[in-house]
């Protein structure tokens, strides 16, 4: 086929399983990063219908379509459940002979990064356990369904202004299976972004679980009144020094097997630290029970870990204050709060034993906030 043949094949064919994109009209940006944007749109027959419409990057289109948005596809085509996004359908529309698809999602209101930078946003502790009851929620089902996240962070949590939680952007997620006849699974450490990325997957690990995801999960726990990423590393090795200095020195007393990790060796591991997950958070974290489920999520030994089947029935979710709805807090905030749209966040207060802030060199962008550390 030559080009001219090509093109216009390309603009007479036929998406049977693809809806028209124009059928929506944007209205705003709501994302952008690594995965491509996100928009907030309309349907034009129904104006009171709005979706988010995330776009697929087409960086290789001659390649045919990316095998890793097909893959996310086939991952939310089978995540069905009230805590994970919902993908509506897959719409495309072409232009000048190039197709663009979309990702076409129910619409969220907010996602929790956003609600976190917003100082006018307050969630009261029955507030805070209903997030993180859902985020958890959420975990389970996935899990459940031999999924693997991946990219656990606040920025992927939504929240509609319903109070509903949906873990969203599946973009690094992929199926996991326990490992049969002793053979380990080879899955790529490049996952999660840093600040949220556990102690396994910076030491190399490649035969890795859902322990992966709750790791992120306590990192978002202890934000929900830090109200900013607890350790914020610029590299992997600054990342690992951070998590040491927080969770203790990372050692084959607290961790048996670690130092067959391909890493290991070659990271420098601060030594003689002591694990202080409770003292640190203290000063935040006013209730006894948040700190000792906070702990267990932080756990350097990614077996000794909490699960998110055990983590939901911890006594944080039991006692009093109960998790509490969120949509009569969310009804004060009109506007849609995304990280996306929102003035990058300020860093908290947690320091360091020593006291140093670390400097924010120039080169990083701005997403990237002083240090809590």
């Amino acid at each position: 086929m030559n080009i001219k043949e090509r093109e216009k094949y390309i603009e007479e064919f036929d998406f049977p399983h693809c809806d028209d994109a124009t059928k929506y009209e944007k209205v705003a940006k709501i994302g952008q990063g690594t995965f491509g944007e996100v928009f907030k749109a309309k349907e034009r027959k129904n104006p009171k219908k709005f979706v988010a419409m995330k776009k697929v990057l087409m960086d290789n289109e001659k390649e045919g379509f990316p095998i890793t948005a097909l893959r996310e596809i086939r991952i939310l085509q089978l995540l069905k459940h009230e805590n994970v996004v919902n993908l509506i359908e897959i719409s495309n529309a072409v232009n000048r002979y190039r197709s663009t698809f979309y990702l076409v999602f129910d619409f969220c209101e907010h996602d929790l990064a956003g609600l976190l930078s917003n100082v006018n946003v307050k969630f009261n502790l029955g507030e805070i356990k209903k997030v993180m009851q859902q985020l958890l929620n959420g975990l389970y089902y996935i899990h459940s369904n031999k999924i693997l996240h991946r990219d656990m962070k606040a920025a992927n949590v939504l929240i509609t202004k319903n109070g509903i939680l949906k873990l969203a952007d599946f973009g690094l997620a992929r199926a996991f299976s326990i490992s049969k006849n002793g053979t380990a699974n080879r899955y790529t450490n490049r996952v999660v972004t840093l600040w949220y990325r556990p102690p396994e997957l910076l030491l190399g690990d490649r035969n890795y679980g859902p322990p992966v995801d709750l790791w992120g999960a306590g990192c978002i726990m202890a934000e929900m009144w830090t109200r900013s990423p607890i350790m914020q590393g610029n590299t992997e090795q600054q990342q690992l020094t951070l998590i040491s200095q927080l969770c203790g020195s990372i050692t084959t007393d607290v961790w048996p097997g670690v130092e067959n990790l391909d890493l290991f060796s070659r990271m420098e591991l601060p030594r003689n630290q002591k694990r202080k997950v409770r003292e640190r958070l203290k000063p935040y974290v006013k209730d006894p029970y948040a700190c000792d489920l906070l702990d267990k999520l932080l756990i350097l030994d990614p077996s000794k870990r909490i699960d998110s089947d055990s983590a939901l029935n911890h006594d944080f979710f039991w006692t009093d204050p109960m998790p509490g709805d969120l949509s009569k807090m969310l009804a004060q905030h009109t506007q849609s709060m995304f990280e996306y749209t929102a003035p990058p966040r300020r860093a908290g207060h947690m320091r360091p034993h020593h006291h140093q802030a670390i400097q924010k060199p120039s080169h990083m962008d701005s997403g990237y906030q002083d240090r809590v550390f």
